[in-house]
């Protein structure tokens, strides 16, 4: 009894896995609403009850899917930075890896998501959690000597999230592919930002 019940528990753990990254997956390259819990069960060839007894609803799947997402990535980022030798190192191959995600990702995706509250309040709280990590992390760069010493790094940070919040709230990416508004923020970005060592660092990056 107690190995099915562990078999049971293991098969039930494995199927929430493949909901939430067929959901994410689904989320990313139609948009949310566009989405459907019937689309997602049929994917993996489930009964729709069979999904509303593991999530009661859409929004519980997106926010668990974006909670893992956000797992995943924090475990990559980790990763990167135990094997990096410098901040350059870390946030120029995050910052291309975001490109692609964005690249990737159906601007919907972005815009859905503020009709659901929840999401966005784990979201604000996780965005407020790395702004203390990445003000440490530029003050890191600015010990390496790849940062200028006289930058307000937390005056930065909130001129940036203005710049981004005016890029998703004025749907520039209707326009513009939201991946080359990114590059552009990015690299104006960190130019703005870095010593010469740090510029001629960018330089030599294929970003």
């Amino acid at each position: 009894m107690i190995d099915e019940n562990r078999s049971m528990s293991a098969y039930r753990q494995s199927l929430k896995d493949k909901i939430l990254s067929t959901a994410m997956h689904a989320f990313a390259a139609h948009g949310i609403r566009a989405v459907k819990m019937d689309d997602i069960a049929q994917a993996l060839s489930i009964s729709k009850r069979t999904l509303y007894e593991i999530y009661d609803n859409k929004e519980v799947l997106l926010f668990e899917a974006i909670r893992l997402h956000k797992a995943l990535n924090d475990r990559e980022m980790a990763e990167v930075v135990e094997k990096s030798s410098n901040v350059m190192d870390v946030l120029l191959y995050v910052s291309k890896r975001k490109i692609e995600d964005f690249r990737l990702t159906n601007p919907l995706f972005y815009s859905d998501m503020s009709r659901y509250p929840r999401v966005m309040a784990f979201l604000e709280e996780d965005r407020l959690q790395n702004r203390h990590r990445l003000i440490d992390f530029f003050r890191r760069g600015v010990d390496e000597g790849f940062f200028r010493s006289d930058v307000d790094y937390d005056l930065l940070l909130t001129i940036l999230e203005s710049a981004i919040n005016r890029i998703m709230t004025s749907q520039l990416y209707i326009n513009y592919p939201i991946e080359q508004l990114f590059r552009h923020a990015v690299l104006a970005y960190f130019r703005g930002i870095c010593t010469p060592l740090g510029v001629e660092t960018i330089d030599r990056f294929d970003m």
